[in-house]
């Protein structure tokens, strides 16, 4: 389990097992974040507690973040799939760095192409260190 949150501890999130990347995203709101994602469903495998707030972009998805210090905590989706699960991301970067060091980087080009990059041999330590 990798657990994280905002600066101020407000708001905290847990991510049950490892994931299997850490997705850099160029989207025009992604790349102002600065987020690396980690993905699974709502109350699965990803549980986030504490009062956010959200900004909703779209009719798709809402970006929730702590209304003390500001810090994003993770998106949802605003639809539910065929089992009625919400598709969910944490931030990453809200983990003590040692916990999520050797993840691989995935890139999605959401500007563009709207479709995954192929890996390059990153993983999250080389973007913090």
């Amino acid at each position: 389990m990798i657990e994280g949150s905002c600066h101020c501890g407000a708001v905290r999130w847990q991510f049950d097992g490892q994931p299997a990347g850490a997705t850099a995203c160029n989207c025009t709101i992604c790349r102002r974040y600065g987020v690396l994602w980690a993905y699974d469903y709502v109350d699965e495998g990803i549980r986030v507690s504490g009062l956010t707030r959200a900004y909703v972009r779209g009719k798709a998805i809402e970006f929730h973040f702590c209304p003390v210090c500001g810090c994003v905590v993770c998106w949802r989706g605003l639809e539910t799939d065929a089992a009625g699960r919400r598709r969910t991301a944490v931030n990453l970067r809200l983990a003590e760095p040692a916990a999520v060091a050797q993840i691989p980087i995935d890139h999605f080009d959401g500007l563009d192409m709207f479709e995954d990059l192929p890996r390059d041999g990153r993983c999250v330590a080389d973007y913090w260190f």
